[in-house]
Parts: C-alpha cells; structure tokens; sequence
C-alpha cells in the first residue's frame, strides 16, 4: 500500500484530523522563510497526540547538523527530510536514530544525476522553482523519472491533489504521496474534507 504523508502541518487541529485518517507520515517545516514554519515546541505538543508509530517528519533546509538534531529532540520528531543543498555525508551522517529523506527538486533529466549518491531511507521527488524550495503546489512532468532506476524508495510530492493522486499511484506505483498545497485552504491550514478525499482516492489505488 502507498504511504502518504501530510506536510506543512501547523496546528493540533489539522494534525489530529490528518492522524485519524490513517495516514502514514505527518511533515513540520522547520525552515523559517517558509509560510509553514512551525516552532518545535508545538510539534512536540501534537506528537503527544498522535500514534507514536506515525512518522514525524521535520523538514530542514540547509541547517547546521547540531541545530538539526537539537531541533529533532525538541520537537519529538523520529524522521529528518533535508530540502536544501545538504551533502550526501550530510545527510548519511543523520541516519540511525532517525530515519532520513532526501528531497530532490526536478526540473529535467539532469535533476537525477547525483540522486543515487545519497544513501537515505527515502527519496522524496518535487517540483523545481527558482524561487520556492518547496510547497509550489506544481507538478513536474513524470515523464522526466519515468524508467530511472532509484536506489531507495520514493515519495512523489509536487502539486500532488486529491483529483491527482490516483493517477501519480497509477502511473509512477511510488512508495508514497506527499500532500501540502494540494489540501489547504491558505498557506499551513489544512481543509480537512480535502484531507479526507485525498486519502479515500490514494487508498482505492
């Protein structure tokens, strides 16, 4: 079954409502330029809420390694996804007692080149904009991975909807789907009848 993953999570209200879905991973970002920026503290607040088994993802843009981790015990988290210009040592260095996704932003064939240098858990595939480092609410043309040999698993994220992602299982058969844009009403407020919808389509697959 294809994992999902909820992203740009800012408040106990959403993160209960996406938790009791049954989803698989719930994403905080940590990166302050963000308009989903969230602190660790109330990260740590839900995460004495939710299923201790669901995936914590804090998602880190070009950090210092010992803010990373100080940020990782603060905010309860057990999973690191590093959405920069991070190094493949950078981020095998974090692997252990988190488990680590890289994210890759696409933009052509070229996008994969070093992508296997990175020994992670998982791959996490998005859409490249020169402004954005993430949360574009774009798709990338899948064209571009289609037949591309990937060493870890993958999770598709990029203007991925609840009208979409049935299609992306399809076509791609990721290991899993990443949502943020794709069910908001504004920038880090989740509707929750569109969190409801994603998971019903991504579960038919």
């Amino acid at each position: 079954m294809t994992r999902i993953k909820i992203c740009g999570i800012t408040n106990k209200k959403d993160a209960l409502a996406a938790a009791g879905l049954g989803i698989d991973m719930l994403g905080f970002v940590f990166y302050e330029k963000s308009k989903r920026y969230v602190k660790p503290s109330v990260v740590c607040d839900i995460a004495s809420d939710i299923p201790p088994a669901m995936g914590r993802v804090g998602i880190f843009v070009d950090e210092e390694r010992e803010s990373v981790l100080k940020t990782a015990i603060d905010g309860c988290l057990n999973m690191l996804q590093f959405h920069g210009d991070e190094t493949p040592e950078y981020c095998a260095s974090m692997r252990g007692e988190y488990k680590v996704i890289k994210a890759f932003r696409i933009k052509d064939r070229q996008s994969l080149k070093t992508i296997n240098d990175y020994d992670v858990d998982y791959y996490l595939l998005d859409t490249y904009d020169k402004s954005e480092k993430g949360g574009t609410g774009t798709l990338f043309d899948w064209k571009i991975i289609q037949d591309f040999e990937f060493l870890k698993p993958v999770i598709i994220s990029g203007g991925i909807t609840p009208d979409n992602v049935g299609k992306a299982i399809r076509e791609l058969a990721p290991y899993g789907v990443d949502v943020s844009t794709g069910v908001e009403t504004s920038p880090g407020i989740k509707d929750h009848s569109l969190m409801k919808k994603f998971v019903e389509n991504a579960r038919k697959m």
